[in-house]
């Protein structure tokens, strides 16, 4: 029996005005896979990662993660996601620890002390857990907004960017992340422009262009320049 992938993407349209930004995409991503989303500015990779994560509507055509379709049945298929988007979405106002149990709540989860301390042990930001988030750098602000990761266990984990405005620690922390949600059976989605961490981490590449896949490959085997020798020659500079 063939496994049903944890993200299925099937003839995916989205049109905004006169400009169709996806014309038909297809992508699957299996449990204990995580594929890297590369693709040129325009090239509609994080309109793809919006619509699974149920943030947009398709114009046609669907997505589904972990068998719930991201637009029939939103709820369930929120209930399987992580999502960590490039804007970090968090609240100046706010206190490290109580950005944590605001998106908690938001969840539908308990907003457990012990938890919410672990959690922003886990991006070395505890000792910061009672500051108002507008002191933060760029650097704390984009670990708290991390810091979520340790509060879920989903299923499918939707990253854009992942790695920008990290430092070495950080960066780390987030790799062994991720490498341990993959041994664990989850699937990953990555948006990104970069060749470094993400790629490492990746099992396949996969280059929008001209609102299609271009091409869809295992990563094993392929170096930094024979990732930009096929990026170069996929993808388009829509910019």
């Amino acid at each position: 029996m063939v496994a049903v992938p944890l993200v299925h993407i099937a003839g995916l349209v989205r049109v905004f005005g006169a400009h169709r930004v996806l014309d038909g995409v297809d992508l699957d991503v299996a449990a204990g896979e995580a594929v890297a989303l590369l693709g040129a500015n325009g090239a509609g990779k994080t309109t793809l990662l919006k619509i699974v994560a149920t943030l947009l509507r398709p114009t046609r055509g669907t997505a589904q993660v972990a068998g719930h379709d991201c637009v029939r049945d939103a709820e369930s298929a929120r209930a399987v996601l992580g999502v960590v988007t490039h804007g970090n979405h968090i609240y100046e106002d706010l206190t490290a620890r109580e950005n944590l149990a605001f998106w908690a709540r938001l969840r539908g989860q308990p907003a457990d002390a012990d938890m919410l301390t672990g959690a922003l042990a886990d991006v070395d930001l505890d000792r910061h857990a009672t500051a108002r988030v507008r002191t933060f750098s760029a650097g704390m602000r984009r670990r708290l907004a991390l810091a979520r990761l340790s509060l879920t266990t989903p299923r499918v984990l939707l990253l854009d960017e992942p790695f920008a405005g990290l430092d070495q620690r950080a960066r780390k922390w987030l790799e062994g992340r991720l490498e341990a949600f993959k041994a664990g059976g989850g699937a990953l989605l990555m948006a990104t422009h970069s060749f470094g961490r993400e790629l490492g981490l990746s099992d396949r590449l996969a280059i929008l262009a001209g609102g299609r896949v271009a091409l869809d490959t295992p990563r094993a085997g392929l170096d930094a320049q024979d990732v930009q020798r096929l990026y170069l020659a996929h993808a388009e500079d829509l910019s």
